[in-house]
This record gives structure tokens, sequence and C-alpha cells, in this order.
């Protein structure tokens, strides 16, 4: 590094000057929010010194991993545990989310944290010839999962399930399953739609592979148990299918944007109404996510944009193809602010980005001043470029 710039490769592999911010965007917490509902899915944090290979089970740092969730809460933010970002299903397996969200309800308690925890069927592996499961056992996986989430006090998030992917035969088999849940479920749940750009083993997911018919299918669960849908996480990265959906949606059940690519206009509505949040790309935002939405409070949408907008350039970054892998860069981020002492994850996905996409992903955060310490993540950013052979 000389003068304080770095030198960092673009997607070219060409070397560039960097110049890094010397301050971070001040930013502090603050009261909760009063016009939306917002969590942030939360990452967890490997241990690195576990003896671990990527298919084993993973070994979580358990002090750093709720040392985060207490970051966002401070600033008014409800945390979304054990859900996509925290790798569930891609290194985090049923008995390492059971325990993260017993450990995490906990906390939510000791610190009067908003929580609402992940619902799913992990217990049921792939095997050589995929998911060789009835409804039945699909049923029974979800319904273990509920008891634990009802048990620990938390809100349930009802996630899409591969093995249910696999084996339903069409819609009849969706409206079974999740009409069974709905009906026993303790509280109101919220429903959970990924698509398969997160995850390609959901395609079809709703009994088809037309978005219409799907979303058809979607808006029958709900119709039939209004009373137990809190709302809905819809992660479809298609603006205007999600407010077509929500403006669909019976009277009290809401609409959480999983949008990563266009939130800001989601969340800030329209005349018709408006989308929550539960966004992966509020881990890295926290702070600023958490500013913006106290401006919204107050009723300056203008403001609101203006502070969030200017981040949607980096979520499409974390986000691009292959998206299942922006857990990555989430978590390269959190080191790079110091939230974690390593650049470790979790089923070794560390691996699973490249040098330019890193560096324009530093570029791009410190151009924001997301980092509290610019010149820490200065230092970070140029030890991970000499491990490549980037010397400054």
């Amino acid at each position: 590094m000389t003068n304080g710039q770095i030198q960092l490769p673009d997607a070219d592999g060409v070397l560039r000057a960097y110049t890094p911010r010397t301050e971070p965007l001040p930013l502090t917490t603050g009261a909760p929010f009063t016009s939306r509902t917002v969590y942030s899915a939360a990452h967890v944090v490997a241990d690195p010194y576990a003896d671990t290979t990527p298919d084993s089970p993973a070994a979580v740092d358990w002090d750093a991993t709720l040392a985060f969730r207490r970051h966002l809460w401070s600033h008014g933010l409800g945390v979304a545990e054990a859900m996509d970002t925290a790798q569930r299903g891609m290194g985090l397996d049923w008995a390492g989310a059971a325990e993260l969200i017993r450990r995490s309800s906990a906390e939510a308690k000791s610190v009067g944290g908003l929580i609402a925890c992940g619902v799913g069927t992990d217990q049921l592996s792939v095997t050589e010839v995929g998911y060789p499961y009835s409804l039945d056992e699909v049923r029974a996986a979800y319904e273990e999962q509920l008891a634990l989430v009802e048990e620990s006090g938390s809100r349930a998030i009802l996630m899409a399930s591969r093995a249910l992917a696999a084996i339903a035969k069409g819609p009849e088999d969706y409206l079974e399953v999740y009409g069974h849940l709905l009906r026993q479920a303790a509280e109101p749940v919220v429903l959970h739609w990924l698509g398969p750009m997160f995850d390609p083993a959901l395609e079809g997911y709703w009994g088809s592979t037309d978005l219409d018919a799907a979303t058809n299918t979607f808006l029958e669960v709900i119709a039939a148990h209004p009373d137990k849908v809190d709302g809905i996480k819809v992660s479809l990265l298609d603006a205007q299918r999600e407010i077509d959906l929500r403006r669909k949606l019976p009277d009290g059940v809401r609409c959480y944007t999983g949008d990563d690519f266009n939130y800001p206009e989601l969340i800030a509505g329209d005349d018709q109404g408006f989308s929550h949040a539960l966004l992966g790309i509020f881990d890295p935002l926290g702070p600023l996510a958490a500013e913006a939405v106290r401006v919204l409070d107050t009723g300056d949408t203008g403001g609101f944009r203006e502070l969030l907008d200017p981040t949607v350039e980096l979520s499409r970054h974390l986000f691009q193809t292959p998206t299942r892998f922006y857990k990555t860069g989430v978590v390269f981020l959190a080191w790079l602010a110091g939230h974690q002492e390593h650049f470790t994850m979790v089923g070794g996905l560390q691996s699973s980005r490249s040098l330019p996409h890193f560096a324009r992903a530093y570029e791009l955060a410190d151009g924001l001043g997301l980092f509290p310490d610019p010149a820490l993540a200065a230092v970070r950013m140029k030890n991970l470029l000499s491990l490549y052979g980037v010397n400054q």
C-alpha cells in the first residue's frame, strides 16, 4: 500500500489503485421502527480453529455469532434466524440450526430483540436416489422443527423444502402439507417462497414452473388460513411480481420483501401499499438500513431512498449469479467490518467467490462508509490480497 492506496484487481485481473475512505458513515443506534417491520437474515460465524472438513458438521463460534445478533438488535433490526443467510443447507445442518435457534432465541429474550426462526425439512437429506420420502415424512420433519421454534418462544418462518419440491406431484400436495402445518401452528407464521436462483433444488415450488400458477397456489394456501399467516417472505428478485402479489393478500397478512435487487422501492411502497423486509443484504447493511427506516418512519420517503438507493449496487454485486453464493460476500464484509476475526465459513464456502469479486465488494462497501474502522478494513483487504499473491 502506497500513500494509503490499495492495488485491487478488476474483473479482467488488471490491478488498479484505489484510495480507501478515512471516515465511516456516521450512524448511531436508535429507537425501534414504527412504520415497517424489518428483519435481517443473519450469518453464522465459523470456528476457525476446529478440525473440520466441508462435509462434516458445522463448527460454529457461538460467542461471535451471538455478538453479531446483538449488533443487529442494537440498531432496532429483527433477526431472521437459521435462514438461507446462515448457510442453512449449505454447511449448516439441522442439528447446527437447532442449536442456533435455541441460543439465539434465548439471547433475544435477554435483550428484548425481535426474532423469527426458519422451519424446514433438512433432516431429510438427499440420497443416491434423490429424496425417497413420503408426504407424511416431510410433514413430520416440518412438525419437529416447528415444535422446537415454538418451544423457543420465537416466531416461525416456514421455509421452502427441497424434499417437498422433489416429491410433490402437484399443487395439491403443497396444499395438503402447508394446510396441515398452519392448522396446528400455535401462532401465526411467515411463509417463505425462495426462488431457484437462491436454491436450484426449489425449481417448480408450489407445484409449477409457471410462476402465475405457482402464485395462485401460494395465495390459495394463505386464503384458507389467513389467521395463521403473519406474512409472506418473497425472494424471487422480481419487483412487479411481488407488488402484484402483495396487493392480493388478505387484510392483516404482511408482505416481507426478500428481493435483494429492488428492496428500496418495495419497502418505500406506493399508494396501494408497501413491503416490510426480511433481507440477507441487511446483514452487512444493518446500521445504514436501520437509519434509512427511521427516516422513513418520519414520512420522508425521499430521504429514505437517498440513503438506501446507493446500496443497491453493492447488493446486486453480492447476489450476482450464482446467487446462492451471496453468503460468501456477506461474511467477507463482516470480517472487514470487524465483526469477526477471520474470513472462514462453515462448509469452506469462503472459496466460492473470486478475488476480483471480493475486491469490488470491498470497494463498494468502503465507498458507502459501511466499515466502522476503514483503516482496519483496508489492512484486512491487503492481507487477503497478499494470500492471492498481490503484493502492495
